[in-house]
């Protein structure tokens, strides 16, 4: 059985992606409602402790880990935060969670992988120093890294790309196919590659391009996963569904009526903008897409972040905010899985995690083989 520390735990999405095959030896998350849902989902056997991580001591870590996960906050990383980076009260926890890795190391404890998750904007925040910093800390800790753009929407239909830094210890060995000589699309996007390059010589020597297969193409569509009798939201009136239509632009109003003639239940996005008119007079307009394929889910705040959707039957259309059932289908949550009570704390919640089957994916072409042949190199030492 592989042993894992996850950070940053949320509702133990990490956990249901790595599967039955991993075995949690600690769990840590800062908010207590995210953390009464993990223990609602992975029971209360004392893996997780609910704090910050700041408070945490590599001493009383139990065991010794395969795999460290941290899905550190990307509130200062983000295209729309602050711009603080890494020196960000939020992101910044990023170097908290090093000081647990590293006090690990020092006690003979070194996990064979780490991995980092956070948004895409953490190539490019502060001019790529961020992407610069999360790679020199990993080659501080003797980890070779490697680093990939992974979008949900291979997986369930959500846009949500993803960046992944995966690091090895510099002593476990790398069977052979599993990284490749140069990027590799569609996990090593331009964005990067780009980012890779403009590293230092010293870094760049470091890096590795994980050599990670594609999944099969995605069956499902945003229209399987709508609920027709939702618990957590109601559909709006008539009148109300009428008000969405009228803040459309005729391009906008185009699109609903071609879904109308699609002979299938469509379901689009809706998204509340401010545009400016022909006059120059700032209106608010309702933007809407019909690809299958949800929007990224984002916690909300102040309400501004939760979806509307417009689902259509032929003449008929109705509207309404997104389920919470329906966000944690989109994060591939099974419907097994206790949401919170609370709309908000749910939407919250399933914002803020990693979609399971992207973990899934993750451990079985690179964590478990990695695992198994760093011990295999274990064994032969």
């Amino acid at each position: 059985m592989r042993g894992f520390y996850e950070f940053f735990a949320g509702g133990g999405m990490v956990r249901a992606g790595l599967g039955a095959g991993w075995d949690c030896l600690f769990a840590n998350d800062f908010d207590a409602r995210k953390g009464l849902t993990y223990q609602a989902n992975w029971g209360t056997a004392g893996e997780l402790t609910v704090g910050d991580i700041r408070a945490l001591d590599a001493a009383a870590l139990p065991g010794r880990p395969d795999l460290v996960w941290g899905s550190f906050p990307c509130q200062d990383l983000s295209l729309a935060g602050n711009g603080a980076g890494l020196a960000g009260e939020r992101s910044g926890t990023f170097y908290a969670f090093w000081d647990l890795v590293r006090g690990l190391a020092a006690e003979g404890r070194a996990p064979r992988l780490v991995a980092v998750e956070n948004v895409c904007g953490a190539l490019t925040s502060r001019g790529g120093a961020d992407f610069e910093a999360m790679c020199r800390t990993f080659a501080g800790a003797s980890y070779r890294f490697g680093a990939l753009v992974i979008n949900a929407d291979r997986f369930t239909p959500q846009s949500r790309p993803r960046l992944f830094v995966v690091g090895i210890h510099a002593g476990a060995d790398i069977a052979p196919d599993l990284t490749a000589p140069g990027p590799i699309a569609p996990f090593h996007t331009p964005a990067v590659v780009r980012a890779v390059e403009r590293l230092p010589d010293d870094l760049r020597d470091q890096a590795l391009w994980w050599n990670l297969p594609s999944p099969e193409r995605r069956a499902s569509t945003f229209a399987d996963l709508i609920e027709d009798q939702p618990d957590s939201v109601a559909w709006h009136t008539p009148a109300e569904t009428n008000r969405l239509l009228s803040l459309m632009s005729p391009v906008n109003r185009a699109k609903v009526q071609a879904a109308q003639r699609a002979g299938r239940r469509m379901v689009g996005g809706v998204y509340r903008r401010t545009r400016t008119d022909a006059s120059g007079h700032k209106a608010q307009r309702a933007e809407v897409r019909f690809d299958d394929v949800a929007g990224c889910l984002r916690t909300p705040s102040g309400g501004s972040s939760r979806q509307t959707i417009l689902v259509i039957d032929g003449p008929c259309i109705r509207s309404r905010l997104i389920s919470a059932r329906e966000t944690a289908r989109l994060m591939g949550l099974p419907d097994s899985y206790v949401l919170p009570r609370s709309y908000t704390d749910a939407y919250h919640l399933t914002g803020d995690g990693v979609v399971v089957p992207v973990a899934r994916h993750l451990a079985r072409y690179l964590f478990e083989p990695l695992v198994g042949s760093s011990a295999a190199a274990s064994k032969a030492a």
